[in-house]
């Protein structure tokens, strides 16, 4: 079964929006689970601190690496990658998503403050990874968009399995536009090709499309597209 494990010290905050949809039924179900990890319950002192003042100073706190290490080891060893949700991470991509879904699950560490102790990041060989280009208040929002990704990917999950070879990103395109009825809305119609019942008239506009919104609002997304493409046609290189 697909487990993801939680280290924060917002448990409260969990299941959170993984409790319905899609994800709360699958776990409903038995296809995931779900643990919360408390770090404060790792603390050794009776307040229960789990940050300190920045060496060096600077404004805000830290996450003590002895904290961090002690509620890290007591999941225990198992093949699950270790991550931390962190805005200096490495970007969370599809195929990240799609490669953590085939694996058995994965432990997650919130960060929360200034950030974590580099100590224990590489001590324990945490794994930054990040859901975009800006900041939110901790690890724990990061941590369920994360995990949510994950899920709908699982076997049984969603209705019908074609549809995350059709979404977003899935060729390294964005998705082509969506309609459905009424036939006319507001002077807009339904674009006819839609309507004509040949299927194969339908997949190349949807494929035209998909290329033009990428191109149009992701240029990095369509220029890495482009550069797969090229290789691809290159093949090989010769020995």
């Amino acid at each position: 079964m697909w487990r993801a494990t939680i280290l924060t010290i917002f448990p409260d905050m969990f299941p959170g929006p993984l409790a319905t949809s899609l994800a709360g039924k699958a776990r409903a179900r038995g296809l995931w689970a779900l643990d919360c990890i408390d770090l404060r319950d790792h603390a050794p002192d009776r307040h229960r601190m789990v940050d300190d003042t920045p060496a060096g100073g600077g404004p805000g706190m830290v996450m003590k690496p002895d904290v961090v290490a002690r509620a890290v080891d007591a999941v225990g060893a198992d093949a699950r990658p270790r991550l931390l949700m962190s805005p200096r991470g490495v970007a969370l991509t599809q195929a990240r998503v799609r490669a953590l879904a085939q694996g058995q699950g994965a432990v997650i560490v919130c960060g929360r403050f200034e950030g974590v102790d580099q100590r224990v990041i590489d001590g324990r060989r945490l794994e930054e990874v990040s859901i975009g280009d800006f900041v939110v208040s901790g690890g724990e929002i990061a941590a369920l968009a994360l995990i949510d990704a994950c899920v709908r990917l699982l076997p049984g999950v969603m209705g019908r399995e074609e549809s995350a070879h059709e979404e977003s990103f899935s060729d390294g395109l964005l998705e082509y536009p969506q309609y459905t009825r009424p036939q006319l809305w507001e002077d807009r119609p339904i674009p006819p090709v839609l309507t004509c019942g040949d299927h194969a008239r339908i997949a190349a506009w949807r494929q035209v499309e998909a290329e033009r919104l990428t191109r149009d609002r992701r240029p990095d997304l369509w220029a890495a597209r482009q550069a797969r493409l090229t290789g691809a046609k290159k093949g090989p290189p010769k020995a």
